[in-house]
């Protein structure tokens, strides 16, 4: 146990954590020259074409160091903030963890409040200075940043290139002597820590642990502690590339378990495993539940298609232990599910998942996000509003509260009006402002999640030309003046259209979205009236032209009656057709209502 070391690799997105996590299992010898692919640990299609990581991956290592052979447990997480809920799951698996950052970028939102992360759970922190080898790299400047932030001295912050494998010898060694052996008690009855399952097709649901207490071995019976179900471990092992059976995992090793599990339902991540025969009195503290930020509608395309979609939602969660979903219905789109996502990245990559993995076309509604309502009756008991349909009849409704985050941007000097601008625009109260140096500002605001869930990210980007990061976290709700806007298409409404919004928006909002649906509905042989209303009041209107046909065309020269007589008759046909005609919304109007400064 003493020659174990569990470590993970913390950064901002793109600061070149896999390609780190590339050249340490290529210079310990753990994947061969032709099974190492560029981020050979990213191994989903999705993670290879967008080049972000979006899963942790965990892989064990050999390294002889004086002699001594270590085992080395390398989790890679993600860097992106939609996805610190896998890094937070990591971070709860290991005793070290190496901090990373772009010598040529220096320390960004996120690097920070992964710091803060790993430093609350008592990792020991290797700080790394990677990407040496850029041109454009400033490797003095940013090593003071890195010791004023950890208070750490200069030798101990390591120069690596990920990319030219330059200092991965040096860090190799460090992380042996620096990094901490897992304590626990080999006699101990077992405990061991669920932070990840995938989905098998074939073996059912394998789970990711790390043994905390105690050993656990093959053929033994275990225990589920969070749901009391009782198995038998068919199979455990380590993982390598590939995984390696084993006949017993020790303490403080970190390892998978197949033991035929078919429900989704039955396997939590966080929960504990314990053996059957003697049990552990007590759980592991496993990480805080999630809180999903974002809630949109995922309906099946064809209604038959909801139960298919059910299991390929739970199988999903597996893998994704952020997702949550719950039944629901519409008027428009049917039997569904609202489903609770960490950011507008999860929610898309989540939709792109159903499709690839599990062949599911899906119809997504408008992300919003959950409101308490306090009626007059009872002003103090808060009603849940996730939906803007659940929202209370007006006159009854006492207030409406919504939630607000702190958000923390780290800019350059030059960008930093533009970002306030962008921040007060989208209601935000500045609450801090540090020059960190003395081109780079952190900036510090209070501001309601429902603004930044749509465009804020991709306006942030492009007014600072790529160089804010962003990073955010819940801070509780506060009363606001919100109000329900509907979109009404030929008077009737569309209720996967509708949403809760401030009031000072609500035309603006509402004309942007007539102009948008006008582009995207098609056009039918008769008119289309599409509206936005708060309640009975009209805010905004535009119309989609009729396709006409030249009825009149048949007719040479001659008496004006004939004609007027044709065009009398198609005027009716359209009124006819108007009344008993459907419009059918476009999956694109749905995505493009979120896009609405494009």
């Amino acid at each position: 146990m003493k020659n174990i070391r569990n470590f993970c690799i913390i950064a901002h997105i793109d600061h070149g954590k896999s390609t780190l996590a590339d050249r340490l299992l290529e210079y310990t010898n753990t994947v061969t020259s032709r099974e190492l692919q560029a981020q050979t640990l990213d191994d989903m299609d999705l993670e290879k074409e967008r080049g972000i990581t979006i899963k942790s991956h965990a892989i064990q290592m050999d390294y002889e160091y004086k002699g001594e052979k270590y085992i080395l447990n390398l989790i890679d997480t993600p860097g992106h903030v939609d996805f610190s809920y896998e890094v937070s799951r990591s971070i709860a698996a290991c005793e070290g963890a190496l901090l990373i950052v772009d010598a040529a970028q220096s320390i960004q939102a996120q690097t920070i409040s992964n710091l803060y992360l790993a430093l609350e759970n008592d990792l020991e922190i290797i700080p790394i200075l990677n990407k040496i080898d850029l041109p454009s790299a400033n490797p003095e400047e940013v090593t003071d940043e890195i010791m004023n932030l950890i208070g750490c001295k200069y030798e101990d912050v390591l120069r690596v290139s990920g990319k030219t494998g330059e200092g991965v010898h040096e860090l190799l060694e460090q992380i042996v002597k620096r990094i901490p052996a897992p304590k626990g008690d080999e006699n101990a009855p077992l405990q061991a820590l669920i932070f990840d399952s995938v989905y098998n097709p074939f073996r059912g649901i394998e789970a990711y642990f790390k043994v905390v207490n105690g050993k656990v071995s093959k053929g033994e019976k275990v225990k589920f502690m969070a749901t009391d179900k009782v198995y038998e471990a068919d199979e455990v092992g380590t993982l390598k590339l590939k995984q390696v059976p084993k006949t017993g995992i020790k303490c403080g090793d970190v390892g998978y378990i197949i033991s035929g599990i078919k429900d989704a339902r039955e396997v939590k991540v966080g929960d504990t495993i314990t053996s059957m025969i003697n049990p552990a009195t007590e759980a592991i503290d496993g990480f805080e539940d999630v809180k999903p930020m974002v809630f949109a509608g995922i309906y099946p395309i064809e209604s038959e298609d909801f139960e298919e979609l059910r299991f390929s939602l739970e199988k999903l969660r597996l893998n994704d232990a952020s997702l949550v979903f719950e039944p629901e219905s519409s008027a428009a789109l049917g039997f569904g599910f609202r489903c609770g996502f960490l950011g507008m990245l999860h929610m898309e990559i989540v939709q792109e998942r159903l499709d690839r993995e599990f062949n599911m076309n899906v119809i997504t509604t408008v992300p919003n996000v959950s409101y308490y309502g306090y009626s007059k009756k009872e002003p103090d008991v808060p009603i849940l509003i996730n939906n803007p349909s659940e929202l209370p009849d007006p006159a009854a409704m006492d207030r409406v509260e919504e939630p607000y985050i702190k958000a923390t941007i780290i800019t350059k000097s030059d960008f930093v009006g533009a970002v306030m601008t962008l921040c007060i625009e989208k209601r935000g109260e500045i609450v801090n402002q540090s020059y960190l140096t003395s081109d780079r500002v952190e900036l510090a605001f209070n501001m309601p999640l429902s603004e930044v869930v749509f465009d804020f990210y991709d306006r942030l980007k492009s007014i600072s030309k790529g160089y804010a990061s962003f990073d955010y976290h819940p801070i509780g709700f506060r009363a606001s003046k919100l109000v329900k806007m509907d979109i009404l298409i030929n008077g009737d409404m569309v209720d996967a259209l509708s949403s809760l919004i401030h009031d000072s928006n609500a035309y603006y909002i509402g004309k942007k979205m007539c102009e948008k649906l006008r582009e995207l509905i098609p056009r039918q042989q008769f008119d289309i009236a599409i509206q936005a209303a708060l309640g009975a009041k009209v805010i905004a209107r535009e119309n989609v032209k009729a396709l006409r046909k030249d009825v009149t065309a048949k007719c040479y020269g001659g008496d004006i009656s004939r004609k007027r007589k044709l065009l009398e008759k198609q005027k009716e046909g359209k009124k006819k057709m108007k009344q008993i005609g459907r419009v059918e919304v476009p999956q694109s109007a749905f995505m493009a209502v979120l896009k609405l400064n494009d």
